[in-house]
Formats: C-alpha cells, sequence, structure tokens
C-alpha cells in the first residue's frame, strides 16, 4: 500500500546517526544521503526517509502519528529500541514487551527520534 514514509527532521546528521543505529539492528544498512541532504533507508522494497522541510519552517513531529518497522523477532525490536536509546531517541510509552488484545499478539517498542517522531518496531507473535 504505502511507497515510502517521509519523516522531517532539522539536523539530518543527528537523526541519520540514530536511525543508522535503530535501523542497523533491524537488519537496515546506513542511509544514502542525496544531493538535496535528505537520507533514505531502502529495505525488503519499502522507502524511508528523512528530509529538512522543502517549506524552510522548522519540523515538527505529527501528534497522534506513529511510524512502525519491522522487527523479526522480540530480540531485535529490544535491539531496535536499546540502539536507539543509545543515539539520542528518548524511550516512550510502555517500557518494550508483548501486548495483546483483539485476538492478537504484538511485541512492542516506542522510541522518539531525535527530532521528536514517534517511531515503533513490532514483532507480529
Amino acid at each position: 500500500m504505502f511507497s515510502h514514509v517521509m519523516l522531517g527532521a532539522d539536523d539530518i546528521d543527528s537523526s541519520k546517526t540514530f536511525y543508522d543505529a535503530a535501523l542497523g539492528a533491524l537488519g537496515a544498512r546506513p542511509a544514502m544521503v542525496d544531493p538535496k541532504g535528505r537520507a533514505m533507508y531502502m529495505q525488503n522494497g519499502g522507502i524511508f526517509m528523512l528530509s529538512k522541510p522543502i517549506d524552510g519552517q522548522p519540523a515538527t513531529n505529527a501528534n497522534g502519528s506513529t511510524v512502525g518497522f519491522a522487527a523479526e523477532s522480540p530480540e531485535a525490536a529490544d535491539a531496535f529500541h536499546k540502539a536507539g536509546l543509545a543515539h539520542g531517541g528518548t524511550a516512550i510509552e510502555d517500557p518494550p514487551g508483548w501486548r495483546e488484545g483483539n485476538g492478537m499478539k504484538l511485541y512492542l517498542a516506542y522510541l522518539r527520534d531525535p527530532a521528536g517522531n514517534k517511531i515503533c518496531a513490532m514483532h507480529i507473535g
């Protein structure tokens, strides 16, 4: 359904350092940076990008929005969380762990990135 996700960040270098570590824990390669200064991750047919806002205004995070990244296992989600914390992320929500409801069992690990965006690694049980 989705071709790509792009998040705004005022400090691309700081955000790239964070995502290189956090997404690296999920098997992604470090981002490529294009001539416009945007960081781009490509994995399993998906594209995730970081960009300074085109309108020149400061980047802001979307209240109520979350970008989720697939994790192969609970251990991979934990590694994502740990790497993110070590590289400028902030722990939010409940600690990483299993959540159950509506017949689903999900392992979730939530963070805010250095720009304040809410992200999550998710493993389906």
